[in-house]
């Protein structure tokens, strides 16, 4: 079997290209070859529900497990900071507990004190785009169809016509849970069913609009309301993956105490926690309404880099990079004028 091509992206906090740890990578090549092609029913097979939990089984509770006999060594080598977890280390003692574990956010993922910046929902790696047909790049197409994402309700489909997006790729290493973008009250939430496709940038190049096509919570928070980030409407898509059994919605105004479902009505805040994966890696999107915010800098600069071996970059052929941020980073703050449209 050939070897993999690498995949880079660019670390926000030293401006460094990374290469990218890609677990599973073998696995993803086999299940998305031609095989998928020859073998249709197979390839619906694996990754549907019960295949992807047996999946999870193997990789996550078997054959990490064995690995996690040297339990400090293979945190460190997954780049897991101990220092950072909330409870004891000795208690991490199996890979869903530290795919599963809490960490100090309070301390060690400080936020920005503007009310009008939008933050990063999640440690993950980030591209970001325009949903606007006449935009350079073009290419939300490649990640989603606008469309399905939204589960087809016209009415959110055109609140976030021509505006922007942001897709946070969670790999199995990171914290997995979910924080509140942007403060504001949630006007709905729903679950789409769907199917289980990997989050390896392979997969999503080799197969059209995965996001769209899994499994996925979609909330819609209104920022223009008292205490509010004034960013407009926030939709927030929460969206499984391979090896991800379930997205439980644990909406916590304080730490991680007193978690609760998220309903219509609540007032989130930014930055707190919103949801936990289990387990494995997975993929959150943003949808913002057209004119109302603008990404940061050196986000959109990132994302055109020609020097970085990126997966995206080739199968979409146009510079694809990402950027690895930590979760209650700032993303974007709210645009100066809002009422211009572009």
């Amino acid at each position: 079997m050939s070897m993999p091509m690498p995949h880079q992206y660019i670390e926000r906090s030293s401006g460094a290209v990374r290469n990218e740890r890609l677990f599973g990578d073998h696995l993803v090549e086999v299940l998305y070859s031609p095989v998928r092609e020859q073998a249709n029913w197979l390839f619906r097979s694996l990754t549907g529900p019960a295949s992807s939990r047996l999946l999870a089984l193997f990789t996550f509770d078997l054959a990490l497990g064995r690995r996690m006999s040297g339990n400090r060594r293979f945190l460190a080598e997954c780049g897991v900071n101990l220092a950072e977890c909330l409870d004891p280390p000795a208690t991490l003692d199996n890979p869903r507990k530290v795919f599963e574990r809490r960490i100090r956010y309070w301390e060690c993922r400080p936020m920005p004190a503007d009310a009008a910046t939008v933050v990063s929902p999640a440690d993950a790696r980030v591209l970001v785009g325009s949903l606007a047909e006449d935009n350079a790049v073009f290419i939300k197409e490649k990640f989603f169809s606008f469309d399905e994402l939204l589960g087809g309700h016209p009415a959110w489909q055109e609140a976030f016509a021509g505006g922007d997006y942001a897709v946070f790729r969670l790999t199995p290493d990171k914290y997995h849970y979910n924080h509140v973008p942007a403060s504001g009250r949630v006007v709905e939430t729903y679950t789409l069913d769907g199917t289980y496709h990997s989050c390896n940038p392979a997969a999503i190049v080799t197969v059209a609009t995965p996001y769209s096509k899994n499994r996925r919570t979609v909330t819609v928070i209104d920022t223009d309301v008292p205490g509010g980030s004034g960013v407009g409407l926030v939709a927030m898509i929460e969206v499984v993956a391979l090896m991800i059994g379930e997205i439980v919605q644990c909406y916590s105004n304080e730490r991680y105490d007193d978690p609760r479902p998220v309903e219509p009505g609540m007032f989130l805040r930014k930055g707190q926690p919103k949801s936990l994966y289990r387990p494995g890696s997975s993929t959150d999107v943003l949808l913002f309404q057209q004119n109302r915010i603008r990404f940061a800098d050196d986000l959109l600069a990132n994302r055109e880099r020609q020097d970085v071996i990126s997966r995206f970059s080739r199968g979409f052929r146009q510079p694809l990079v990402e950027t690895d941020l930590q979760v209650r980073s700032p993303i974007a703050v709210a645009h100066p004028s809002p009422g211009v449209h572009r």
